[in-house]
């Protein structure tokens, strides 16, 4: 089996995202937790591999080196195309780690330019004039703001990114991607010539990304988010099919962990409440004060779990954030949640769930890694964005698991999720 398209993701919630348009182009997709080991084999039944790193918010040394790393086993398994995949709100410090990563693949793979488009409209993300849109107010303008890790307070990309390049960056503006694929690889050339290393590419809608998708086929390297990997199967004659997305039949009990503190998943654990259905709060203050949180946390989920999903969440708003924050630290207060849902979920499992959904980015890799779960089959979506994955268990059972980003889903994402799958456990 070729591997045509290799991903390097920087989060695991972003990893499922972008396989998931993948899958839903006809690719069949396996993700892996983490850099395999040299001279590991690559999977025999997938047409992409997506390697899930922890890398968003790591130091820029760090993101670049396990980065390059992955870049390495993807090349040893002859991947055609490299794919580093960012959030869609463009997820950054001043310091980086999107162009400090951009630059040194673009330097391994001895290539000079890529296109750099976080867009992703079936989302509400879209890019005009260079500048990124969350819905219909501008990216400085939207929750990200408040964002505790990055808080993204400029909505102009070529800016953003350029104060994290060596190279300059520039713009494939919406004229020129309305004009068509011919049109955006003339306005590269252009690019390249004047010595841009990357250039942000406007992105209004689907259309959009196709047209950009058959326009950068012989790139060696693009960075995106998600939205452009609805563009790319196409140029290696896939086309949507259902069977790129079966996974084995579900069982077990159901919960979700949720540490996201994001708009959208604060509306969702609002609607969660709202339905009546069981939820456990997560206090960082009483974790900090060494209570056992999570022993609570699992002795509440155990009086619930046979009567359907229990939610356990340190979900906050902008505000209440801070307040934590200024108690404990910002990396402290983030740490201590992360390690406490990642116990949590890994006593849901020994208690019998086997149907879990996992808010926020950080969160779902600190849980997956606390699982031992070392690769995912990705199925159908739920959501935009967001599929259902399978994984094997050390015992030999199946895990369903999604991992969804914190700005992902609609309001009544953690019932819906369960509903999706069909009492023979197939996502549908």
């Amino acid at each position: 089996m070729t591997i045509r398209l290799g991903c390097i993701a920087d989060d695991f919630t972003g990893a499922t995202d972008l396989a998931n348009n993948l899958v839903r182009a006809g690719m069949r997709v396996v993700q892996l937790i983490d850099v395999p080991a040299p001279g590991t084999p690559g999977p025999v039944d997938a047409d992409a591999v997506v390697i899930a790193l922890k890398s968003r918010t790591t130091p820029v040394d760090e993101a670049v080196e396990v980065s390059l790393r992955a870049l390495d086993w993807l090349r040893s398994v002859g991947a055609e195309q490299i794919y580093f995949k960012y959030c869609s709100t463009f997820d950054s410090t001043p310091a980086g780690n999107i162009g400090p990563v951009t630059e040194a693949l673009l330097d391994a793979l001895g290539t000079d330019f890529t296109v750099a488009t976080p867009a992703f409209p079936d989302n509400g993300r879209t890019i005009f004039k260079g500048h990124l849109f969350v819905g219909d107010v501008l990216l400085s303008e939207s929750g990200m703001r408040h964002h505790p890790l990055t808080p993204m307070t400029d909505s102009d990309l070529v800016s953003v990114l350029g104060a994290q390049s060596t190279r300059p960056v520039g713009l494939v503006d919406h004229t020129v991607v309305a004009a068509g694929p011919d049109a955006i690889r003339d306005r590269i050339g252009e690019l390249r010539k004047d010595g841009v290393g990357a250039a942000i590419v406007d992105a209004v809608s689907n259309d959009d990304l196709l047209r950009l998708g058959a326009a950068v086929r012989d790139l060696p390297l693009v960075t995106a988010g998600s939205g452009l990997a609805i563009g790319l199967p196409a140029n290696w004659g896939f086309e949507p099919s259902a069977s790129a997305a079966q996974l084995p039949p579900a069982g077990g009990l159901q919960a979700i962990v949720s540490g996201s503190v994001s708009t959208a998943t604060n509306g969702q654990v609002r609607e969660f409440l709202r339905a009546g259905r069981p939820a456990f709060s997560v206090d960082p203050l009483r974790i900090a004060d060494g209570q056992d949180v999570a022993g609570e946390a699992l002795a509440f989920a155990a009086r619930h779990l046979a009567d359907g999903p229990v939610l356990v969440y340190s979900t906050e708003t902008p505000d209440a954030v801070r307040t934590v924050q200024g108690r404990l630290g910002v990396a402290e207060a983030g740490e201590l949640v992360e390690r406490t849902l990642a116990r949590v979920a890994q006593g849901l499992l020994d208690l019998g769930v086997r149907q879990l959904a996992v808010a926020g980015g950080e969160t779902s890799g600190a849980v997956v890694q606390a699982l031992g779960l070392t690769g995912l089959r990705i199925g159908a979506q739920i959501d935009p964005g967001v599929p259902w994955c399978a994984a094997e268990l050390s015992g030999g059972d199946t895990l369903h698991i999604t991992l969804k980003s914190g700005n992902f889903g609609s309001p009544g994402f953690f019932t819906d999720a369960f509903a999706r799958l069909e009492s023979a456990g197939e996502p549908v």
